[in-house]
């Protein structure tokens, strides 16, 4: 088989499957769930505080871990009862059990007792001929039968490996064993060929590094699907207190580990310098030791540490020093740099060079955008920096324009793509990023916008002979929007490949549902970085067809998995459930009655929302991972985060001082009773009914003693005799957003199109968090004594909930027709709904207010099939209608 086999690609799962290709970036693992590795984590565990324990795992996957390694190993410490208890509560945590586990022991009874426990495909945190060959095979074919991974020590009877041929000798061994006598799968081995400390002044230690690279090429070459994982801070074991020294030595480490064929690996963030921006001088003494190109290298790099102290700054003069380069140099350090401020003077010497006008794009600007491609494929480069870079290209472009004479064309392309948010669906700013990082990889780009109808989108890339058709969605009904699209596609014989993206997408979706639809190639692409590889396989004469079946060929294998799961196991029927239910002590508790009864509209002014904001998420719109306000500080994308920290604020000030963006909210409290188990009333003060909420029910089989919630849960029964309440509403800063954004854009600036685009989402949310204040402590007021900072705000400490319609709870999107029609949204505010429920203008927020102490957020998960049968005669629907509203939570 080949390597590009898809069948022999290494697939991992928590709830969603991680699947390590060529293509594949490092796979980081993230290693705070480490007693050994974070006091905090072991003192959590110790004292069996599991729940913040939990939130170091959640750290961990915010932070963009893609497996969290979990590790139990200490003297005073039950590690199988602590690894069995902690992976069980990580289970019922959607958000922390996406990702992959990886069970980290040195002691068989602890691995096995998380094998017994932990769902999807895990990886174990190893395995070892230390023990002898008999051992290694027990072990290996208990993992098999558990369905895991397995790291693999390059360590037997004699010991450690400590030398290139010790690490081959044994991984080749440890590899034959596994493939010839235990029947392993050899995609599903990870070799750990040992990373010791280097610069130790022992000469048996100098070729350490080296032999770990020659050794993981070695292993890459010559077994088979392997993979090869390591502990990074390891190598710096000598440089402890230096810092500087130490994120220096794990960038170049990493990045000539990754040359050797390195694919995962144990690394902390924080302790990484970007390798491209080591000062030259201290890389060179770096290197000469991780390579051991000197004999002296140990000493000279000692001796020059203790003079490394802090960021080396370049001065003012140093920084303009590339305006006496070259005319190519300094347009591709325009373009790198993201400077605009010189690029008309620079782009009129280079046309009075040129032969013809035409020939600045072709050759200058692609030679400088080529550049920034290798950058951010090789993450060198991040998103904002990007957009920047493609905000240059456009000014550049527009001044040239003029001179290129009509009919000799705008030069040569990668391909010309179409991009579109697909019908009923009104949000673009992924779209728009994708498209931009497309335009900087000399990609023609074809932008319809939003809400775009299939027939616009067929008409189009029919006309405009498109390579390529990119559709967006953020909302659920997006996805049978494109379905129904691919169908289309088929019935008339088009052959135009197609990428999926967008929040609500997934690739098990798009295997699923999308791809079976369509004869030509469907692709759903995670992120802007994955873009331009993407469409590059689509359109390289050399890879596309190789290309196109191996993703064929995953999808198919995905679908026939999906497919044929049990459907029926761990679910009860929804009469079960229902008896199941959450059962508060209705006898015992009084519902607090609201200080105002009614709808009011609310108009603050955008500054008194300012310090609401969650920036988190802003960061992740530009494909920056972390928490905020640690990202400032991150050794990998802290000075570009701070960088777009710093435009943001400056953007805000003109948002607040010119008026850029107006706040519309409008809310609604009610008296409101459950009724029919799941279903919620709400009444007039005279007691008429005014409206019903449908709600769902959790119907996967819980652990003894948990409930199957729904929200009505936390209304008290009709029957109970007394009044509760619930609320709803809708704020909104998206009136006057558009407009901007268009403004940046006929200026060739879509870096701020798309940052007035994200900073309005985050007002919007900002809105809700403050209006959601407001009614805990003065208008429903029942938390009126609360105290709670920003960060508890973000972190939902407060009491009661306002979970919104089309999020894990209530995933229907259909229940925004209710609450416009409680609180008269349209009429009231403006904001209104589109075909499939997304709200325009697109940053707004709704839901529901519930103000009961016990209320919680939790995630509906999966249901079944009668659940929605009932929904649909609950709602006077067709059983089809409620299928299509509710698919991507549907079992059966």
């Amino acid at each position: 088989m080949a390597e590009t086999d898809p069948k022999r690609y290494l697939k991992l799962s928590g709830l969603e499957p991680l699947i390590i290709t060529p293509e594949s970036n490092f796979v980081n693992i993230g290693e705070r769930t480490n007693v050994t590795g974070s006091r905090k984590f072991l003192r959590l565990i110790k004292e069996e505080k599991y729940e913040e324990a939990l939130d170091v795992a959640r750290a961990q996957v915010d932070g963009g871990a893609q497996i969290i390694d979990i590790n139990m190993d200490e003297g005073m410490l039950d590690g199988v009862h602590a690894m069995t208890t902690f992976l069980n509560l990580i289970a019922s945590e959607p958000d922390i059990a996406r990702v992959p586990v990886m069970i980290d022991s040195s002691k068989w009874e602890i691995i096995e007792a998380g094998l017994k426990v932990t769902q999807g495909k895990s990886v174990v945190n190893s395995i070892s001929l230390k023990e002898g060959e008999e051992n290694f095979i027990h072990h290996a074919k208990k993992v098999k039968r558990y369905g895991a991974a397995v790291i693999v020590m390059a360590f037997d009877e004699d010991g450690q490996a400590d030398t290139y041929e010790r690490r081959i000798e044994i991984c080749k061994r440890s590899y034959d064993v596994l493939v010839d006598k235990v029947g392993f799968p050899p995609e599903d081995i990870i070799f750990d060929p040992n990373i010791f400390p280097v610069a130790t002044g022992m000469e048996e230690h100098r070729k350490n590094a080296l032999d770990f690279f020659r050794a993981t090429k070695w292993i890459r070459t010559n077994l088979p699907y392997a993979h090869v994982s390591g502990g990074v801070s390891n190598v710096s074991f000598s440089f402890r207190g230096n810092d500087r020294v130490r994120e220096a030595m794990h960038s170049s480490f990493l990045y000539h580990a990754i040359q050797n064929g390195m694919d995962m690996g144990i690394v902390n963030p924080e302790m990484l310098e970007i390798y491209d921006e080591i000062p030259k001088d201290l890389l060179e003494h770096v290197e000469d030791v991780l390579l051991d190109r000197r004999d002296d290298a140990t000493e000279r790099l000692l001796t020059f540490a203790e003079n490394v102290k802090g960021d080396v700054k370049a001065t003012e003069k140093q920084a303009q020093e590339w305006r006496s380069l070259p005319i190519q140099e300094r347009l591709t350090h325009a373009l790198v740099r993201g400077i605009d401020e010189f690029i008309e003077l620079d782009i009129e010497e280079a046309r009075l060079q040129a032969s013809k006008p035409i020939e600045v794009i072709e050759i200058n600007l692609m030679t400088g955008m080529n550049v920034v491609g290798d950058l951010f494929g090789s993450g060198k480069m991040f998103l904002p920096q990007v957009v920047k870079s493609a905000r240059v290209m456009k000014k550049a472009v527009a001044y040239l324009l003029p001179f290129i004479e009509e009919g000799k064309g705008k030069g040569s392309s990668a391909g010309k793509v179409l991009m579109a948010t697909v019908k009923g669906d009104v949000h673009d700013i992924g779209k728009n990023i994708v498209a931009v990082v497309l335009g900087c990889n000399n990609f023609e780009i074809i932008d319809l916008g939003v809400m775009v109808p299939p027939e616009r989108i067929i008409e189009v890339a029919v006309k405009e002979q498109v390579d390529i058709i990119g559709l967006s969605g953020l909302i659920t009904p997006s996805l049978d929007e494109m379905v129904y699209l691919a169908k289309e596609m088929d019935k008339l014989n088009i052959s135009i490949p197609i990428m999926i993206g967008g929040a609500t997408t997934s690739r098990a979706h798009t295997a699923v549902k999308i791809a079976p639809q369509y004869r030509e190639t469907v692709v759903h692409v995670n992120d802007a970085s994955r873009a331009v590889t993407v469409a590059g396989n689509l359109l390289n004469s050399n890879t596309k067809l190789e290309y196109s079946k191996t993703v064929r060929a995953e999808y198919d294998e995905l679908r026939e998995g999906y497919l044929n799961r049990s459907r029926d196991k761990n679910f009860l029927n929804i009469e079960d459930a229902r008896k199941n239910k959450l059962q508060l002590d209705w006898e015992e508790f009084t519902p607090f009655q609201p200080n105002f009864i009614g709808t009011q509209t609310i108009y603050p002014e955008p500054k008194e929302l300012i310090d609401f904001i969650d920036w988190t998420p802003f960061f992740q719109t530009w494909d920056l991972h972390g928490k905020f306000p640690a990202i400032l500080d991150d050794e990998v994308v802290g000075e570009q985060a701070k960088i777009l920290f710093a435009d943001a604020q400056k953007m805000l000030k003109d948002i607040i001082a010119e008026n850029w963006l107006e706040a519309k909210g409008i809310y609604g409290i009610y008296p409101a009773a459950q009724v029919n188990d799941d279903d919620i009333e709400l009444y007039n003060e005279d007691g008429s009914k005014k409206v019903t909420f449908l709600t769902l029910r959790q119907q996967s089989q819980k652990t003894k003693g948990a409930p199957n919630i729904a929200l009505s849960d936390f209304i008290a029964p009709k029957d109970r005799g007394k009044t509760d309440y619930m609320g709803a509403f809708c704020v909104t800063t998206g009136f006057g957003v558009d407009e901007k954004a268009a403004e940046f854009e006929k200026a060739h600036d879509d870096y701020n199109s798309i940052m007035v685009k994200a900073l309005a989402d985050r007002m919007a949310e900002a809105f809700a968090e403050f209006l959601h204040l407001k009614i805990r402590k003065e208008i429903w007021g029942y938390a009126s004594d609360e105290a709670l900072g920003n960060d508890a705000l973000i972190k939902e400490q407060y009491e009661g909930i306002r979970p919104a319609p089309g999020y894990p709870a209530c995933p229907d999107h259909l229940e925004k027709n209710t609450i416009w029609q409680l609180l008269d949204v349209d009429k009231q505010i403006g904001v209104t709904l589109t075909e499939s429920l997304a709200m325009w203008p697109a940053s707004s927020v709704s839901g529901y207010y519930f103000a009961n102490p016990q209320s919680k957020y939790f995630g509906l998960g999966k249901i079944k099939e009668d659940q929605v049968i009932d929904y649909a005669k609950r709602r006077s629907i067709p059983t089809d209608t409620a299928k299509k509203w509710l698919n991507p939570n549907i079992a059966d």
